[in-house]
């Protein structure tokens, strides 16, 4: 299968352009970016071509991988899956609910694949264990704490997008893909509150009858950053495993998740209508957090 990278930011750097050049079901065709110069560059570090037109791309390739921020991943997803291009995503889908609908909507009408590219549900050992305690019957209760250290220390991460939008539409997602196939959707937002810097505090009640906590900061003291997630219930406590590998395989197995997709037309858990569920969550909470100031 071709494709196509849209992005060429640390992301796209560090783990996108690794992950397609070194997969052996994959054929990478070329890059195409908001800066040419950048495209041009990070192209030929994989000896692909770098595209000026988007459009030239996406008539090019199968399926896209983008590694944008979420208002302009957003946007080029519809106009990719218009063009019949698979899409393996990054989340958050999308910044608004209208522009996640947009995604989901303009990729069934194309009939196209996706996959978000959550990054634990593409770990082995995480993965595993998710599967297993959204077997168990019982959980009482949940926390999950992702505290990142991106704005309190050197990171290539401290991007506009993460600025305005904080830990919550960064790192809310990665508990929410591990909450939600365990204890069930969420019913309903019950509270949410802000916390030292971008920190938010969020409570949810699920459809299983558990209840969960999240907190959420990407400025964290570097020596406290780190993710856990705790399950409590009849079974007893469940703790996430750390996952094993890096960005790169886990990002190739998202990939291969795509490819299983195309092929056998049956929808991952982790695409673009999920993607979505986890937009319509993070705008409730982030309402609340509006309603209640700081």
């Amino acid at each position: 299968m071709r494709i196509g990278l849209l992005g060429t930011g640390p992301w796209a750097q560090i783990a996108h352009a690794p992950a397609l050049s070194g997969h052996d079901e994959l054929d990478f065709a070329g890059v195409w970016g908001r800066r040419p110069e950048a495209a041009k560059e990070l192209a030929e570090r994989h000896g692909v071509r770098a595209y000026d037109d988007v459009d030239a791309l996406l008539a090019d390739v199968d399926a896209v991988a983008v590694a944008l921020p979420p208002q302009v991943q957003a946007d080029l997803a519809v106009r990719a899956a218009r063009a019949g291009c698979h899409l393996l995503l990054d989340k958050p889908l999308a910044p608004t609910v209208e522009q996640g609908r947009a995604v989901v909507a303009a990729a069934d009408a194309a009939g196209v694949a996706s996959v978000v590219f959550f990054t634990t549900r593409f770990q082995p050992g995480p993965q595993t264990w998710i599967a297993e305690q959204a077997a168990v019957p019982g959980w009482f209760t949940a926390r999950a704490q992702w505290l990142g250290a991106v704005f309190t220390s050197e990171s290539p991460f401290a991007t506009p997008w993460r600025r305005e939008k904080g830990a919550l539409w960064d790192v809310g997602p990665h508990a929410l893909s591990v909450l939600l196939p365990v204890l069930g959707d969420v019913r309903h937002v019950t509270a949410a509150a802000y916390g030292p810097g971008d920190t938010v505090y969020v409570v949810l009640d699920h459809a299983g009858g558990a209840s969960s906590t999240l907190t959420l900061s990407l400025t964290a003291p570097p020596a406290a950053a780190g993710a856990t997630v705790e399950l409590r219930g009849e079974a007893g406590v469940a703790v996430l495993p750390e996952g094993s590998d890096g960005a790169v395989p886990a990002l190739m197995r998202a990939a291969d998740a795509l490819l299983a997709t195309v092929r056998t037309g049956r929808p991952h858990p982790c695409d673009a209508a999920f993607g979505l569920r986890v937009t319509e969550i993070l705008t409730t909470a982030q309402d609340l957090l509006d309603g209640g100031g700081r």
